[in-house]
């Protein structure tokens, strides 16, 4: 048996199209759609109160209106954030997304996430797997998701619960380890989520080789990231899909 039968896209909005609305918001996910992106990248943790939410940092200072950290908060408290209006004025009263919601409009656009789920310091991952992956594996089809870590005992924890034939894991990497590979096998991997600038061209070759899908983040300059298609990488996650896609198509058109 083998993984999910995923049909990568080209680009992954990253955070949703967080170049366009506040990152890992409902907002971020629409204006991908709204931009023809199929995928988005999002991070899913909990609050204090075990509430699966999308969200990045492990407090709240950077995103929203409030100050504190993510393991302090309720879903009661964390409604009554805006965490929009440090974006724009425009985006005013946009709230925090929690897990269910999200998946919900996920299902509405029939659009695929690479879900990372985000072992901030100090946070259990073995807490935040029991309650985020029977949610997303009952709500979406195995074809229209990724979850990926940088923790290992996250992924293993999924690897566990679910097979490789249910459920497509995604091994993250800044610089990637000597040891990609035994991790990468360790959890039955779908796919490596290498820091893009940082993978070097054997490494590439040596993943596809072993049947690696490779998705790399985050890309922001087209230009720069062009001689990283030849090296086969499946999908460039970016805060730009739009920016990114117009270069490609100009791309295609001149030959």
């Amino acid at each position: 048996m083998t993984h999910p039968a995923i049909c990568l896209p080209t680009l992954i909005a990253h955070r949703g199209y967080s170049a366009a609305a506040p990152e890992n918001t409902l907002t971020a996910v629409r204006a991908a759609h709204q931009a023809g992106t199929t995928w988005v990248e999002l991070d899913v943790q909990l609050l204090g109160d075990g509430t699966p939410v999308i969200w990045h940092d492990s407090d709240i200072s950077r995103c929203s209106d409030r100050r504190g950290e993510l393991a302090n908060l309720t879903w009661q408290h964390a409604q009554q954030l805006d965490v929009g209006s440090w974006f724009g004025d425009t985006f005013a009263g946009e709230k925090m997304a929690s897990l269910e919601a999200m998946l919900t409009l996920l299902n509405e656009l029939n659009m695929g996430v690479n879900l990372e789920i985000k072992v901030n310091k100090g946070r259990d991952p073995i807490a935040l797997v029991d309650t985020v992956l029977p949610i997303v594996l009952t709500t979406l089809p195995a074809e229209r998701v990724i979850v990926s870590s940088f923790d290992a005992r996250a992924l293993a924890r999924c690897r566990r619960i679910a097979p490789k034939e249910t459920l497509a894991l995604g091994v993250l990497f800044g610089s990637t380890p000597p040891t990609w590979r035994d991790q990468c096998e360790a959890i039955d991997a779908f796919s490596i989520h290498p820091h893009w600038p940082r993978l070097k061209h054997t490494q590439a070759a040596a993943m596809r080789r072993d049947g690696y899908e490779i998705l790399c983040y985050t890309a922001n300059d087209p230009s720069a990231f062009e001689s990283r298609w030849g090296w086969g990488i499946a999908s460039a996650i970016t805060d730009e899909p739009e920016a990114f896609q117009r270069y490609l198509n100009n791309r295609r058109r001149h030959g």
